[in-house]
């Protein structure tokens, strides 16, 4: 019996932080249950929200109030309002946000919040906050914070009063100490079981905000059990987290580009033309042997004999973003320091004279942008940094690539001077498959994978259609691009940013896979892809010795984070920042560099090993049917 009350003494007081903040507990839970469930997508019926809400809400909470309870009675009303007025207030923003962006807080909300000036702020407030806002969503949080302050305000009369009526009541003063004593090992359970529930979270929020780059943040959010922000507060939190960590670099860059030199221009291009596609692996391109003809304008070009495929060539990322920063980057794979240590090489164009434009459907700042797009854009939309690297740029984003050709034909294309350098960053094969390309242009059906793909279900079949549809659009957007060089002094390169994986052999799953260890089936499908180089007749007739040289080396190993060197070779750039043996142009390029994919794994090595043992499989079994 002794056992028995000190475990309910603990009980006891193990509650009591609720007991003391009983209303501000409520309302606060109140609040987040509502936020949580008012941002579920509409469009999307089987959407839910976080599995652990209810608990792991109710033992954040306790948290707040057992932290509450440390501080004199005196001073635990103020600290209540204060964290109140501030939940109320994030979870207002954050609900306008998803009202009139679809989209909660997130870094790249919070970036462009903090570059908006006071007119600006001025304009979107009058543009956007109007009387439909306060019937929407939102006017259901104001309700919640109006109630919570009157009850706050009557609070100890109501209280006073309810208690005085239970104590008169006649089932209540017999039982009083066992319904209390039950309550509380009711919550007490209720904290237990939730404190179990929400451990991981916690451990994964911990490890999230213990990253030292926006890089690292991006890939742990790739990780199967990332940390969950489904508080408004949090999204805060790991909004300005984000900021703080790109800031970091941003400053890093700021001090890269102010040393950017260029010893000399020893011959001019009068168009570079860079094309960066998106999650397009080698194995669904025509050109490369795919069984589909989703390419057949690029080998087109291939059979004429001015663009030449390279066949060994990888990716050091499966993800954009790190691919962008490897990519814009002087720094390459191995090097001493960061990326973002290093000049941006459209900076080095622009010091050299060249006429810079990038034109991009992805990396523009929008306030939709997911993390991963934060991550990728950041240093590219800071406007001191863009400055440095672009002389003009696309101001809008499009569903379909071939308004990233409207976008320089009407405006970009007549900014062109003498010698140009034009980057295209389309949007490519990127995941939805079915909204990159035309519903008008669909060529590829099901039916058509029935014999050479009848491992897949009929549901999968289409999802492959999708993608060869989305790789034969590319294909024409690629050709159109071509077009508008073909008669003009120009050299165009191809390479998308990685590859991507639609049910590849026996894998099963679309879009990529992020796991830290990468075997050979991985590396085949989602870091090797097609690169190539497109030279027009009249580069052809002036630049005689590169064509001839690129011929000559289209079988060599490369990884594409050293392209930015091949790029100042073709722009007769020289700089100390330039180095001949990571050239692929180059008679010193070091073809043996190490092909580290995502730092940490060596390429060849990986695929060595993948067909050594495939080999002695075979000898094996050829040994075993002899006997």
């Amino acid at each position: 019996m002794g056992i028995w009350k000190t475990v309910i003494g603990v009980m006891n007081k193990a509650v009591m932080p609720i007991r003391r903040n009983g209303l501000f507990f409520f309302f606060m839970y109140v609040l987040g249950l509502l936020v949580s469930y008012l941002e579920l997508p509409q469009h999307k019926p089987m959407a839910e929200v976080y599995d652990n809400l209810w608990l792991e809400l109710f033992f954040d909470l306790y948290i707040v109030c057992l932290i509450l309870s440390f501080f004199p009675q005196k001073v635990r009303p103020w600290l209540r309002g204060c964290f109140a007025f501030i939940a109320y207030a994030v979870t207002l923003i954050d609900l306008f946000c998803w009202v009139k962006f679809q989209a909660t807080l997130n870094p790249a909300m919070l970036l462009l919040a903090l570059e908006t000036n006071g007119r600006e702020a001025g304009e979107f407030l009058n543009s956007y906050f109007n009387a439909d806002v306060l019937f929407s969503e939102v006017g259901g949080v104001l309700i919640v914070a109006l109630l919570h302050l009157v009850c706050g305000l009557f609070w100890t009369k109501v209280r006073n009063f309810w208690t005085k009526k239970i104590a008169n009541l006649s089932f209540f003063s017999p039982h009083k100490y066992f319904i209390i004593n039950a309550f509380s090992v009711g919550l007490s359970g209720i904290l237990i079981w939730s404190a179990v529930i929400s451990y991981g979270n916690k451990q994964e929020m911990v490890e999230m905000f213990g990253k030292k780059s926006i890089g690292e943040v991006e890939h742990e959010l790739t990780t199967k059990h990332c940390a969950e922000f489904y508080l408004p507060l949090y999204r805060l939190a790991f909004s300005i987290f984000s900021n703080a960590l790109a800031a970091q670099q941003i400053d890093r860059l700021q001090e890269a580009k102010d040393k950017v030199q260029v010893d000399g221009v020893a011959k001019k291009t009068e168009n570079i033309v860079l094309i960066i596609g998106e999650s397009m692996g080698r194995h669904h391109s025509q050109q490369y042997g795919y069984f589909m003809p989703t390419t057949p304008r690029q080998v087109a070009h291939e059979k004429s004999g001015l663009l030449t495929p390279f066949s060994d060539v990888v990716s050091m990322w499966n993800l954009t973003s790190f691919v962008f920063k490897n990519i814009f980057s002087l720094h390459v794979v191995g090097q001493a320091g960061d990326w973002c240590d290093y000049p941006m090489f459209p900076q080095l164009f622009r010091k050299a004279g060249y006429h810079v434009s990038f034109i991009t459907n992805q990396f523009l700042p929008q306030a939709k942008s997911a993390v991963y797009d934060f991550s990728g854009g950041f240093f590219l939309n800071d406007a001191a940094l863009s400055a440095s690297m672009f002389d003009t740029r696309n101001t809008r984003l499009h569903q379909l690539d071939e308004g990233l050709l409207k976008d320089y034909d009407t405006t970009l294309a007549k900014q062109n001077k003498a010698h140009n350098l034009i980057i295209f960053h389309l949007m490519g094969q990127h995941v939805s498959y079915k909204l990159r390309y035309p519903k008008a242009q669909r060529h590829f059906t099901s039916d058509d994978y029935e014999e050479k793909r009848a491992d897949l279900s009929l549901k999968e079949r289409k999802m492959l259609a999708h993608y060869d549809n989305a790789t034969l659009y590319n294909d024409s957007i690629v050709d159109q691009i071509i077009q508008r060089f073909a008669n003009k002094e120009a050299i165009v390169i191809y390479m998308p940013d990685h590859g991507e994986e639609c049910y590849e052999g026996q894998r099963g799953f679309i879009c990529r896979n992020h796991s830290a260890e990468i075997d050979y089936d991985l590396a085949h499908y989602e870091f090797e892809i097609p690169f190539w180089i497109y030279c027009s007749k009249q580069y052809v007739n002036n630049h005689p010795e590169i064509y001839a040289r690129i011929k000559q080396v289209k079988d060599k190993r490369f990884m594409t984070d050293a392209l930015p060197h091949l790029l100042l070779d073709i722009a007769g750039i020289r700089s100390k920042y330039y180095h001949p043996q990571y050239d692929l142009l180059s008679d010193e390029y070091d073809e043996m560099r190490p092909r580290i994919l995502k730092n940490k794994t060596d390429y060849d090595k990986v695929r060595k090993s993948y067909f050594s043992k495939k080999e002695q499989g075979a000898e094996k079994q050829t040994t075993t049917s002899k006997q």
